[in-house]
C-alpha cells in the first residue's frame, strides 16, 4: 500500500512535468483552438492536453505499477485508448466529421470487447432474475462505451470543467469499487486512482485561466476510460450497480440527454452544437467563468454522494432515492432553462397547483367571512 501511494504521488509529478512539453507540441502540430462564436477563449489555445494524461497513465501502469495489473486487459485497454487518443489528436488538428470520430470510438469499443474481454454479459432484474444478454452483449457494451465517452466530450466547454468533473467521477468510482463493491477487482479502483493522479498534475495548467485545453484528445480519453472502468466493475450487473456509474457521471449525462431533447424539440440535428449547455446557462445567469466551473464541481460532488447512498441503501430505499434524485434534477434543469425558457412542465404544474390552492383558500376564506357576517347579523 505504501509503494502504491508513493507511485501515485510520482504519477502526479510526472503529469505536471509532461504537460508543458505537450503544450509546446500542440503549437508545433497546429492543434490550437482559435476563438469563434461557440468558444469562450479569447485567444488561440493549445489543445491535445489529453495526450499528457495518456502518456502519464501509460508510464504509471506499465512502469511504476506494472505488477498490479493483468497483462491481457492492460494491453487491450492500452490499444483501445491509443485509438481514442489518435482519433482525438486528428480531430483537434483537422476537426473530423462526426461520423469519422464515431468510427474511431466504435473501433476502440470493439477492441475492448474482443481483445480486453471487458463486456456486459448478463443482467439481474428484480422479479425476473438473471438475464443472459447473449448476442445483445456486443451492442449494449458498445453503446455503453459510446454514451459515456460522448457525455464527457460534450461537457468540455470551460477551463478545467471536464477534467475536474472526470476527476470527481473517477475518485468516486475508485472509492466505491475499493470499499463497497466486494466483487470488483481492486486493480480497477487502482486504475481509476492513477487517472485521478494524472488529472491532479494536469489541472493546474487547465483551470481558469487555462494554459492548455483537454481538447477532444483528453475529453474522449477520459470519457472512454470512465466507461471501460465502470463496465469492468459490472461483471454481474444488477439494477443498482448499473445505476451507480450513471449517477456518478450525472452532470455530463444529464447535459447530454437534455441537449438531445432540446435539439429534437427545436427540430434541429442532434449533432448540431449550440450554446445552451449547462455551463452556458449558468454563465447567462451571471456566474463568472470560474464560479460556473466550481458550481458544476459542487453538483458533481452531490451526484457522487448520491451514488454512495445508492450503494449503502437497502433495496427498498434505492427506489425512493432514485425518485428523489430525478425530481430534484428536473427542478434544477427547469430552473436554469436547460430545455429552453418556455419548457418547464414540472415547475408549471407545481405553479398551477399552488395557484389553485391559493384560489381555493381565498374562496373558502370569503365563504367563512360571509358566514361569520351572517351569524353576527
Amino acid at each position: 500500500m505504501y509503494n502504491i501511494i508513493v507511485n501515485l504521488v510520482l504519477t502526479v509529478i510526472i503529469s505536471a512535468f509532461i504537460t508543458p512539453f505537450v503544450r509546446r507540441l500542440a503549437f508545433v502540430l497546429g492543434a490550437v483552438d482559435n476563438p469563434n462564436a461557440r468558444r469562450v477563449n479569447k485567444k488561440p489555445m493549445p489543445t491535445i492536453g489529453g495526450l499528457s494524461l495518456f502518456i502519464t497513465f501509460s508510464i504509471s501502469t506499465f512502469v511504476l505499477l506494472r505488477d498490479q495489473f493483468p497483462t491481457h486487459e492492460l494491453f487491450g485497454i492500452f490499444l483501445a485508448a491509443s485509438v481514442i487518443i489518435l482519433t482525438g489528436i486528428v480531430d483537434d488538428i483537422r476537426e473530423l466529421k462526426p461520423r469519422y470520430k464515431m468510427l474511431g470510438m466504435i473501433l476502440a469499443a470493439v477492441i475492448i470487447y474482443l481483445l480486453a474481454g471487458i463486456k456486459m454479459v448478463h443482467f439481474y432484474l428484480p422479479f425476473f432474475g438473471l438475464i443472459n444478454l447473449g448476442w445483445l452483449s456486443f451492442p449494449i457494451t458498445v453503446f455503453w462505451i459510446l454514451a459515456f465517452t460522448n457525455a464527457v466530450n460534450l461537457i468540455d466547454g470551460l477551463d478545467g470543467l471536464a477534467a475536474g468533473v472526470s476527476m470527481i467521477s473517477l475518485l468516486t468510482m475508485g472509492v466505491i469499487g475499493f470499499f463497497f463493491l466486494v466483487n470488483t477487482d481492486s486493480y480497477v479502483s487502482l486504475m481509476a486512482f492513477v487517472l485521478v493522479a494524472a488529472l491532479i498534475g494536469f489541472l493546474p495548467y487547465n483551470f481558469h485561466p487555462a494554459k492548455i485545453f483537454l481538447g477532444d484528445t483528453g475529453a474522449l480519453f477520459l470519457g472512454f476510460m470512465i466507461a471501460v472502468l465502470s463496465l469492468k466493475g459490472l461483471k454481474n450487473v444488477t439494477l443498482i450497480s448499473s445505476i451507480v456509474p450513471i449517477v456518478i457521471l450525472g452532470v455530463p449525462i444529464t447535459d447530454t440527454i437534455y441537449a438531445m431533447l432540446r435539439r429534437v424539440l427545436n427540430k434541429k440535428p442532434i449533432s448540431q452544437a449550440d450554446k445552451h449547455h449547462l455551463h452556458h446557462q449558468l454563465m447567462q445567469m451571471g456566474f463568472t467563468h470560474r464560479q460556473t466551473v466550481l458550481a458544476i464541481y459542487g453538483i458533481s460532488l452531490i451526484f457522487a454522494f448520491s451514488a454512495m447512498l445508492f450503494v449503502l441503501s437497502p433495496a427498498q430505499g434505492v427506489w425512493f432515492l432514485l425518485i428523489a434524485v430525478a425530481f430534484a434534477l428536473e427542478i434544477f434543469v427547469e430552473s436554469i432553462g436547460l430545455m429552453g425558457p418556455n419548457r418547464k412542465p414540472l415547475l408549471s404544474f407545481i405553479r398551477r397547483k399552488i395557484q389553485k390552492n391559493n384560489h381555493n383558500d381565498k374562496v373558502v376564506s370569503k365563504m367563512n367571512h360571509k358566514v361569520d357576517k351572517k351569524n353576527k347579523s
